[in-house]
């Protein structure tokens, strides 16, 4: 039967560990970000305000195409971040900041709506909450350079973003984690934990 999980979390959060995990330990294809590096990030850094809206929108198609991907591949499927999470969080933060304008919005929004009728939701939402404080140590121990200077004001919008949208998120069924004090790597008990969650919303066979 064709079933899809999607992570969802805020930058160091813990999605691909989660991803990873769940592809180690059930029968499941995990499906990461594009590597596909965006060719307007340089600009973007550059000048926020000019390229923010080509940057979001390559974003955008470069998700959408996987998300076909994932929609094609049989079994079960484990999706480390979503589009719903391009439109909903990253592109709403830098609308707010007043980088990118109404007339580019509505047209980004229009492109974002059609896509939604275009693609299956998942079956399975999977939130990770975490602290500010560990998810600032968790982004400067990975060392991925260019977050190392996200401001702290930013990080705080995207959480709020990210609460505001699991809360109002009715597409399926959410199941959240919090990820302070998470170890399923290294703890038994919590490894028995997460599984006996997931599998208690969504039956999956184990590998």
């Amino acid at each position: 039967m064709k079933r899809s999980i999607a992570i969802a979390g805020n930058m160091g959060s813990g999605k691909s560990t989660l991803v990873d995990f769940l592809s180690r330990n059930y029968d499941i294809t995990p499906f990461y970000e594009p590597n596909d590096e965006n060719p307007y990030l340089a600009d973007f850094y550059k000048d926020m305000r000019r390229w923010a809206f080509q940057s979001q929108l390559y974003f955008l198609s470069n998700k959408f195409r996987l998300h076909q991907a994932l929609d094609r591949q049989p079994g079960v499927v484990a999706l480390d971040r979503t589009i719903f999470e391009d439109a909903e969080i990253f592109a709403t933060a830098l609308y707010q900041m007043r980088k990118i304008s109404k007339r580019d919005w509505e047209t980004y929004q229009g492109f974002y709506a059609a896509i939604l009728d275009a693609i299956r939701p998942p079956d399975l939402m999977i939130y990770l909450r975490c602290s500010m404080r560990n998810l600032r140590k968790r982004i400067r121990l990975r060392g991925r350079k260019m977050e190392q200077d996200v401001p702290l004001s930013y990080l705080k919008r995207l959480e709020r973003l990210y609460d505001d949208w699991i809360e109002s998120y009715t597409m399926s069924d959410v199941l959240v984690l919090e990820t302070d004090d998470l170890d399923y790597i290294h703890d038994l008990v919590h490894r028995l934990d997460v599984m006996q969650r997931i599998e208690a919303v969504l039956p999956v066979s184990q590998s």
